[in-house]
């Protein structure tokens, strides 16, 4: 079990007052059996009247309306959570899907629908032949070992980059870069596990990195926003894979949106009524650190 506290600041500033349209923030995690939320506080300057809301995938999702111009705007969010994460996880996965290529039974097939199917274009096949490198083809694939092949594959392939630019790279241009951040990183290794079959949904969160409180690590991906896939094998469920630092089991890491594609898990999102050139910067600052929290005693 980790506790953890996220501190996320993000500013928007402007050369004048300008007036803001509705801001839909992704910042609070659902509880669940891995995850369970202690504290929650959100600050939000110039003030806004703020209403809340589940999209179509569960999430939890604030939505500000402001009625003041500013020439700044000033969100911060606070957690305080009980991580349960699998450390070594167990893929109990069914008998059936521990080899590859398996059918998804039919009764969930409805519910999984477009996370099975590939979303970006691939007229070369490059995707998926990188993909292919991971099956045995002599027979059949063990599932496990070909989802942390392609995990360890990426980051031990691929270039890691900051970008803070809105937005992902196709999976093609990934690949032929070799390079990327971690949402494109993640948006890659969905395609190409979707090549063989698998359904994969895309997660928007935090990441811990333990040297930030003196333990020494190798962690890429800390201090801002991050991204991962999560895979979801029968038997086993949804289980999490950070291409960025080649680790699974969602050891480190603070899942707050999933979702089908990363458009639909965007940490702020939001429109203000003036030119482009009134727009001057944003800066966004997350701090994630491991907390000790005291138990009563009787």
């Amino acid at each position: 079990m980790q506790h953890l506290t996220v501190d996320h600041k993000t500013t928007y500033r402007y050369s004048k007052a300008v007036r803001f349209g509705e801001h839909r923030l992704m910042f609070r995690p659902r509880d669940s059996h891995d995850l369970r939320l202690l504290d929650a506080r959100l600050t939000i300057n110039p003030a806004a009247e703020v209403r809340w809301l589940h999209d179509v995938f569960g999430n939890s999702v604030a939505v500000a309306s402001f009625t003041e111009p500013a020439d700044e705007l000033y969100l911060q969010s606070v957690i305080v959570i009980e991580r349960y994460p699998l450390t070594a996880p167990e893929f109990a996965i069914e008998p059936f899907a521990r080899t590859l290529p398996f059918s998804y039974p039919a009764r969930e097939v409805p519910d999984l629908g477009r996370t099975i199917e590939r979303h970006y274009s691939d007229p070369q096949r490059m995707v998926t032949e990188w993909a292919r490198r991971f099956l045995n083809a002599e027979g059949l694939t063990d599932t496990e070992d070909f989802l942390i092949a392609v995990t360890g594959a990426i980051k031990s392939e691929f270039r890691y980059e900051e970008r803070h630019e809105p937005g992902v790279q196709s999976p093609v241009e990934t690949l032929s870069r070799n390079a990327g951040t971690c949402r494109d990183y993640a948006l890659f290794m969905m395609e190409a596990v979707r090549s063989v079959g698998l359904a994969t949904r895309f997660v928007s969160g935090y990441l811990y990195d333990p040297s930030i409180d003196g333990t020494q690590s190798e962690i890429h991906g800390a201090g801002a926003t991050h991204a991962w896939v999560q895979v979801y094998l029968p038997g086993a469920g949804w289980i999490e894979f950070d291409p960025t630092n080649g680790t699974y089991g969602g050891h480190n890491l603070v899942p707050i949106a999933v979702a089908r594609e990363p458009a639909q898990a965007i940490p702020v999102s939001g429109t203000y009524d003036g030119q482009s050139e009134d727009f001057l910067e944003m800066s966004v600052e997350v701090s994630v650190r491991a907390v000790q929290i005291l138990k009563a005693t009787a």
